[in-house]
């Protein structure tokens, strides 16, 4: 088990509303959703920030390997 202070921020962008949060990881999913909900009619305007997302998604195909051991692939 972590500490609190231990679970990551994840950045939020809305580009409709123009506002950056940071949520708790385990909280983005539910978060992203709600505003959505609140303030869009449920389409998908607010999201993970596209730039975090990419890098944590090559970040975690590399780990997996299945990406080469380049950086920039």
């Amino acid at each position: 088990m972590t500490a609190d202070g231990d679970i990551p921020e994840i950045p939020v962008v809305c580009t409709a509303c123009e506002t950056r949060t940071q949520v708790p990881f385990e909280d983005v999913e539910a978060a992203v959703e709600r505003h959505n909900e609140q303030l869009h009619d449920g389409d998908a305007v607010a999201e993970v920030d596209p730039e975090i997302l990419e890098a944590l998604t090559d970040r975690l195909g590399r780990d997996m390997g299945l990406l080469g051991d380049d950086p920039n692939t």
